[in-house]
């Protein structure tokens, strides 16, 4: 190929910088148009990690270094499928990466889990950090609260909710944020797995970071510490499980102390229905579960009713569907071999590709989405000398075409200056950043207007 590649990419968090670094370092005379929803880059790690995680958040500095190369462009507060379709990039690229990732929450199917109430983890981490196009206030009117689920996710909503407000001051927390944790009356947070503690799914570090708020005494309830033949075998393969059982065994046996808040951990306890009155939530029914040997859990029939007026239920992440690129919904997946976008007869649609969390679904940490962005990246590459050439040669035919269309993009550059700005509204208050969280005024600023 005599001419530069040109490549867009869809969706500008981890996964599609990652793509974006993987192909500036195959050596390939590649030039990269990343377009993302948000006025600003980074995706879920400035709007789905916790404002308490500082050093995941440390990530970005290697992400805005890509941003930064000569090779990338910025085009921030496009929408695909609004803004611009599969088509209209196929005007002026080679290929197309999608890497749009999963922001909404997947459904649980217990009785009475649409109750006022009743909220899926996403929309309120989505709260919490600041996301745009969220409400900017939370109902936080509960005393005691259930959250469903023993991944990341879940640790995350539970210690949110557990922490005072005034501890996450130091972070960048946006103000409207601060004020509703501020008024929260929560005094327990329940924490409910329905399968054993060597089957938790999150990380020793998050695990330990439960127990270090002044203010939150951490309570593991022993009658769900129990082991089987897989579990065992997992503590013994697993250098993290052992990490996790081992930390989770010292908190079981150790006496409570007197700190004013209390997060709940509690195993081998399944949601079977939320309970309402007067279409409110009024508590959780829970089945006691017991372990199979190889992993599994079934029922005993034994139910206890816990007095909570909130449930969160963190059982995992849903993508969505994307305009004109097929969708398996049960799988919350766009199909594909090795990265190449398939159609409905199983065949590649040329030049079309994923990456991320919509290529293999919601599952591993930030950095497993390097894998997925090189095995993404060499399916293109061996493919780009068949690839047909764009009809628009002009790389800046598709700035024309967005400021024909009147979409208020922002760029690399615009992004920075966003960046500054929320930077030195945080070292006023000796904070490390407070986010605008207003879209019209997050584009303005990126936008000197």
């Amino acid at each position: 190929m005599t001419r530069s590649l040109r490549v867009a990419v869809v969706g500008a968090g981890p996964a599609g910088i990652y793509a974006a670094d993987t192909l500036i370092k195959s050596d390939a005379d590649v030039r990269i148009d990343l377009f993302e929803r948000m006025p600003a880059p980074y995706g879920l790690i400035r709007y789905g990690v916790a404002p308490d995680h500082p050093r995941i958040k440390g990530i970005v500095n290697a992400l805005q270094r890509v941003l930064d190369r000569p090779e990338v462009r910025f085009f921030g507060n496009v929408e695909y499928g609004v803004d611009l379709k599969l088509d209209d990039l196929r005007q002026f690229y080679d290929a197309v990466v999608f890497s749009t990732g999963a922001e909404k929450d997947r459904p649980l199917d217990v009785p009475g889990i649409d109750l006022d109430g009743s909220y899926g983890a996403a929309d309120f981490v989505s709260w919490y950090d600041g996301h745009p196009d969220v409400p900017r206030t939370w109902p936080l009117r509960a005393s005691q609260v259930a959250v469903l689920g023993v991944g990341n996710v879940a640790l995350d909503v539970a210690r949110i909710l557990a922490k005072t407000a005034d501890e996450l001051l130091t972070t960048e927390i946006p103000d409207n944020v601060y004020q509703g944790l501020k008024a929260s009356p929560v005094t327990d947070v329940h924490v409910f797995g329905r399968r054993g503690p060597a089957q938790a799914k999150f990380t020793p570090l998050e695990l330990r970071e439960l127990d270090h708020s002044p203010n939150v005494e951490v309570i593991v309830h022993p009658e769900g510490i129990d082991f089987d033949e897989a579990g065992m075998a997992a503590i013994r393969s697993n250098k993290q499980v052992e990490m996790v059982v081992k930390t989770l065994q010292e908190w079981a046996i150790r006496d409570a102390g007197d700190r004013p808040r209390r997060l709940h951990l509690h195993f081998l306890e399944a949601p079977v229905e939320v309970l309402g009155e007067d279409g409110r939530v009024v508590g959780l029914r829970t089945e006691r579960m017991e372990l199979t040997g190889d992993g599994g859990v079934r029922g005993t029939g034994e139910h206890t009713d816990w007095s909570v007026q909130a449930v969160y239920r963190a059982v995992g992440y849903l993508s969505s569907h994307l305009p004109d690129v097929p969708f398996d919904h049960q799988s919350g997946t766009v199909p594909h071999q090795a990265g190449r976008v398939l159609d409905l007869d199983d065949q590649a649609i040329p030049g079309v590709y994923v990456t991320g969390w919509i290529k293999r679904g919601p599952i591993g940490l930030i950095g497993h989405t390097k894998g997925d962005a090189l095995e993404t990246v060499t399916s293109l590459l061996a493919d780009a000398p068949l690839l047909p050439e764009p009809p628009v040669a002009d790389p800046d035919a598709v700035v024309r075409f967005l400021e024909q269309r009147a979409v208020p993009f922002t760029t690399n550059e615009g992004w920075l200056k966003l960046d500054a700005h929320e930077i030195a509204l945080g070292q006023e208050q000796s904070r490390a950043r407070i986010k605008v969280v207003d879209r019209t005024e997050m584009t303005a600023i990126c936008r000197d207007e």
